[in-house]
């Protein structure tokens, strides 16, 4: 791996200070929301689950495109497990009895957290195969 392939560290820390900013946002949210602790506890989970889904599909996206075997069930599990979270937020904040404006912060939020995920789990791969591919050269 050539030293073009490595993130700097401007945007490795760009990338994890928004998962960190997008993430905590979403949970003060939730902790200041005026919901029932079992709806606290569906958007917890959608984010949760949105995390590990948009990180595992990039991953699986990038190991086939580097020609690391992924199965087409887990592959085709990772754009459903995606789709489906998306989806069930969207559910969610269209039926919650919430503003409109909050409805949008949640979204934002959730958007921004997966897309930083992606990212850091990117930068983290890049970073590793840059210090792996340095070992080798020495």
């Amino acid at each position: 791996m050539s030293m073009q392939n490595t993130p700097s560290s401007a945007f490795v820390g760009a990338s994890w200070l928004a998962l960190m900013v997008g993430v905590l946002m979403y949970l003060i949210g939730l902790w200041n929301a005026n919901m029932a602790l079992n709806e606290k506890g569906y958007y917890l989970t959608l984010l949760m689950y949105g995390l590990f889904a948009a990180v595992s599909l990039q991953k699986s996206v990038r190991d086939r495109m580097e020609g690391t075997p992924v199965t087409s069930m887990y592959y085709g599990l990772c754009w459903v497990s995606v789709i489906a979270v998306a989806s069930l937020l969207a559910v969610g904040l269209w039926n919650a009895t919430m503003a409109s404006s909050e409805k949008g912060f949640y979204a934002m939020s959730f958007v921004l957290s997966l897309f930083a995920a992606v990212t850091v789990q990117k930068n983290v791969r890049d970073v590793a195969g840059a210090g792996a591919a340095a070992a080798l050269d020495q």
